[in-house]
Formats: structure tokens, sequence, C-alpha cells
């Protein structure tokens, strides 16, 4: 009986710390982790479009009409996300974004070791071909699984502190 009562009292510990100001500091600094994320990759994209395009063409996945555009958009989209991220505006939507563009990332990443393709990500800039010792596709894949679950944190718990998010519901 105790040991139930104990149980219950660590299970309502753990409701409020997920519910309360814990995890809105949590959130901010999820929030803020993958701003920093996305702001580094699509600043390292953004002066070279051309070297963008090309990474996004090694994986030899998406028709050549769209290669261009892919590569030229992508970065503007992850600084996009880190803007808003950093804001905190649209926090679940801009977070489901993000879920759904590392999911692209790691099944792109997944071809093309599946495919035996050499490839750098290109993810942080650069991109293309390398020598197949030079590949570290699991390391990319764990990582933006690392990303995709904070992602995934945000969607389910958007409101963090110091967001525009939570200064307009107020």
């Amino acid at each position: 009986m105790a040991s139930q009562q104990a149980d219950r009292g660590r299970v309502d510990g753990l409701r409020r710390a997920v519910d309360g100001a814990a995890a809105e500091w949590f959130g901010l600094a999820v929030r803020l982790g993958l701003a920093v994320v996305w702001g580094w990759a699509g600043l390292a994209k953004v002066s070279d479009p051309a070297e963008a395009a090309q990474a996004v063409r090694a994986y030899e996945i998406l028709p050549e009409s769209l290669v261009k555009p892919v590569g030229w958009g992508l970065p503007f989209l992850e600084l996009a996300l880190a803007l808003l991220l950093v804001l905190g505006l649209g926090t679940r939507i801009v977070a489901a974004v993000s879920a759904v563009l590392l999911l692209a990332f790691v099944a792109g990443i997944s071809s093309a070791w599946a495919r035996g393709i050499s490839i750098d990500c290109g993810c942080f800039g650069g991109g293309g071909a390398v020598d197949e010792s030079q590949t570290e596709y699991l390391q990319e894949i764990l990582r933006d699984t690392g990303f995709l679950l904070l992602s995934a944190w945000l969607v389910y718990r958007p409101r963090t502190k110091l967001s525009l998010d939570a200064w307009l519901a107020a």
C-alpha cells in the first residue's frame, strides 16, 4: 500500500515536471538548439546555391528538374525555420515541418547508403561524391534522428518560455 502511494507520488511529480515550468524551460532549450542547427545548415549553404544543388543531385533521388529548385530553396527554408524557432512563433507547426524535413533527410541518407552511393550528406554545406571511406551515414542518421526527437518534443509540447506564441496567447 505504501509502495503504491510512493509510486503514485513519483508519477504525479513527473507529470507536474512535464506540464510545468521545467518543461517550458526545457522546451526553450530544445527550440533554441534546433534554431542553431537550422541556422548553421542554412547559412552554410545559402552563399553557394549551386553547391547546395550539387549536394541534392548527388543523392540521385529527385528528377533533374527539381534538383535546382530544391537545392536553391532548402537553405532559405532552413533559415526561416531557424528564425521562427528563435522567435518562438508557430512553434508546433515549425517543429512539424522540421520533423518532416528531418525524416526526408534520414530517408535520403539511408537510400544513398543502401544503394552504395558514396556522398557527403551536404547537411552543413559541401556535399557531393566522396571516397567510400569518407562516408558517415550511421552518424548522420543518428544525429538527424536525435534532432527529429527534439522536433517531436516541440510538436507534443510547443509551449516554451520566452516565445512569441506565449506572448500572443496571454
